[in-house]
């Protein structure tokens, strides 16, 4: 049984705090539909890097406070971010080799697995947003994600998050 000590808890929380900041800001109409899913990128980022301390659970969790912060049908960014959550610990020793932009490609697939997920239900319940609203998250995600990432690992080593 190994009794280690966790460190660097108040850092995974702040930057999910920061990524709901980022994900509830008001933007103008026309940069509405380029809004990178930021949740979403940062459970990958601690999915990948801490895979003993954040996980499906977390996942689940983080979805709740999305679909209260979007307004949306309770239970469905919930259902949609554990799935990625379980996918990116299926994959983390796969995606963390990658060179970043591979790493950018495999998140994009998430965030577009996460997207489908929600278009689903939001068809579901009768709601139709249209699949390029859906979509286009997905493709803007691509492009923060070296920057998300390169942020969150000198987060991580500066701070010894373990």
């Amino acid at each position: 049984m190994s009794l280690t000590q966790h460190r660097g808890g108040w850092l995974i929380t702040i930057s999910f705090v920061l990524a709901l900041a980022l994900t509830i800001v008001p933007l103008p109409a026309m940069l509405e539909l380029f809004r990178p899913e930021w949740m979403a990128m940062v459970l990958i980022y601690w999915c990948m890097a801490v895979p003993s301390r954040v996980g499906v659970s977390i996942g689940w969790l983080v979805g709740l406070v999305q679909d209260v912060a979007r307004d949306a049908l309770l239970g469905q960014y919930a259902l949609a971010f554990a799935l990625i959550a379980f996918l990116t610990l299926h994959l983390h020793q796969r995606l963390r080799v990658f060179p970043i932009w591979q790493q950018a490609l495999s998140v994009g697939v998430l965030i577009m697995l996460e997207s489908l997920i929600v278009l689903w239900i939001k068809g579901l319940t009768g709601q139709s947003p249209g699949i390029w609203k859906m979509l286009m998250p997905a493709f803007s995600s691509v492009f923060f994600w070296p920057v998300v990432y390169l942020l969150l690992r000198h987060l991580r080593r500066t701070y010894q998050v373990s």
